[in-house]
């Protein structure tokens, strides 16, 4: 009896001797009893959450495969679909990428339906199941790259309003090797250092060994960086429009002609305001997204690492959880009315609820904001008008060379040819003037002329010269200094004739 195996634990605990070692063991979740080590049944959340627990993991694993099904219509509409209608952009791409494999994470569990447990008082890990490999790599490579996207966007944004940078193909690839290159190196580095196994649900987890180290802080680190970007560029323009309300002065912002610098220190605050106003108007969906993604990875982050911490400190101090395990010995096993006293050891069902639901629902917010009617009309001319268009009428080789001889040999008159009418080309465009190519009115506004800041000069009318006479040497140029010959009708070239004086008598 010294090493316990006969030792008989009571309800609902098993007896840790009669288990190998195989499976997740640092998941158990164990207490000390006589001489014996007894153990709470596998999962821990059957015992510590109501029945219902499964059933709410599953609907927001079902909302996960929407919010995927939302994901891939974007990413074809963007692959298949002309840019005018769809206005791709990398940066909604590997975003929408991101979140379709934060998703995958859900929904290949809600597939598979792995087995939660090794045994009876052990959870699978990533090294027994593969399912549970899967689904959390997916999770935190999605998690990673999800972060990172909504980071580089938020960047370019700011980059744009506030210092007035053309984001262009350096930017590009630079957001390319940080935003899958980062994700790929965390991937790795919570693999090794920590693992991952099914903590609550049938999702797999990352375990808390090392945990903060090689994932939480570094992501709420990027999260809080993206957050005082996104503030700092929505200072910028509150401080933009504030200025613009005081300065009363015109502005030649919507004329044509190129600006005096490039300086955004140089623009009337008005002009500064127009043009923010300019970015925000395209941008808002990003910046909504940017915003919806980082409270939701923060939520998420936040309540994890809470929950892990407390299971933590259960483990470390069994008088944390004594009367939650009184309560069940007391009752034979029946967790109902030990619920309550569940309920300080773990986060409370509707947060954990709230989490994996809003979590789910970022390809649906995706698909709400980056989408467009125009998709949706261009996925019907493509299905539906493309076929019809391209049903043309069979016209053999011979008979198209037979009209085009007829076109060739039809004769055409001089008159017709001197006045154009013999061209189908030129009689078309005679008759309708307004098809043709029309030149802009570029002078059409008076714009108000701004003396530049640190110019000396003002515009002046153009001088006139006093007393200007045109003068014509003719010794100056290879021209005759008197008029040309005439030649008389006897063939004489030398016969001078003055046509002022051809009929004086």
């Amino acid at each position: 009896m010294s090493n316990g195996t006969e030792v008989e634990c009571p309800k609902p605990f098993l007896n840790v001797a009669g288990f190998d070692n195989g499976g997740f063991i640092e998941g158990r979740v164990c207490q000390p009893y006589l001489d014996a080590t007894c153990c709470l049944p596998c999962p821990m959340t059957q015992w510590a959450y109501p029945d219902t627990f499964e059933t709410m993991s599953e609907a927001a694993n079902w909302v996960s495969v929407v919010s995927t099904v939302g994901c891939v219509f974007l990413l074809l509409s963007w692959a298949v679909l002309p840019v005018e209608k769809t206005f791709r952009h990398y940066l909604s791409i590997s975003l929408t990428t991101a979140v379709v494999f934060m998703n995958l994470g859900f929904v290949i569990p809600l597939a598979a339906q792995p087995e939660q447990c090794f045994d009876a008082i052990t959870p699978n890990s990533m090294k027994t199941s593969s399912v549970c490999a899967a689904s959390g790599m997916f999770i935190i490579l999605g998690g990673w790259a999800g972060v990172l996207w909504v980071f580089l966007r938020a960047l370019s944004l700011h980059l744009q309003i506030c210092w007035q940078l053309v984001v262009g193909r350096n930017f590009m690839w630079f957001a390319q090797v940080v935003g899958w290159g980062l994700p790929g190196v965390g991937v790795v580095l919570a693999f090794l250092l920590s693992g991952v196994s099914f903590r609550f649900g049938q999702t797999c987890h990352i375990n808390h060994k090392n945990s903060l180290a090689d994932l939480w802080i570094p992501l709420l680190v990027f999260s809080g960086l993206t957050i005082i970007i996104q503030f700092a560029t929505f200072g910028y323009c509150i401080k933009v429009y504030l200025a613009s309300l005081a300065d009363n002065s015109a502005s030649t912002e919507g004329s044509n002609m190129p600006s005096y610098t490039n300086s955004i220190r140089t623009m009337t605050p008005k002009q500064a305001y127009r043009r923010v106003r300019r970015v925000i108007a395209l941008q808002w969906r990003g910046i909504a997204i940017v915003l919806i993604i980082i409270a939701d990875v923060i939520f998420f982050s936040v309540v994890f690492v809470f929950q892990d911490n407390t299971v933590e400190a259960v483990k470390n101090d069994s008088t944390i959880a004594r009367p939650w395990a009184l309560c069940l010995l007391a009752n034979g096993g029946d967790k109902e009315p030990c619920l309550e006293l569940a309920s300080a050891l773990v986060v409370n069902m509707p947060t954990v609820g709230a989490v994996l639901f809003l979590l789910g629902m970022n390809g649906i917010w995706l698909c709400l904001l980056l989408g467009r009617w125009s998709m949706i009309t261009g996925w019907r001319d493509l299905l539906i008008s493309s076929p019809s268009r391209s049903k043309r009428e069979f016209v053999s080789v011979d008979a198209r060379l037979d009209d085009l001889k007829k076109d060739t040999l039809t004769p055409i008159s001089p008159t017709l040819a001197r006045s154009g009418m013999g061209s189908p080309t030129m009689h078309s465009h005679n008759q309708d003037p307004e098809s043709g190519r029309r030149t802009p009115d570029f002078f059409g506004q008076t714009q108000r002329y701004h003396t530049p800041a640190r110019s000396f000069s003002s515009p002046r009318p153009p001088q006139q010269p006093q007393q200007a006479t045109v003068t014509w040497d003719p010794t100056e140029t290879y021209a005759r200094g008197q008029s040309p010959g005439v030649y008389s009708q006897d063939g004489n070239a030398n016969n001078y004739v003055n046509p002022l004086g051809m009929n004086r008598l």
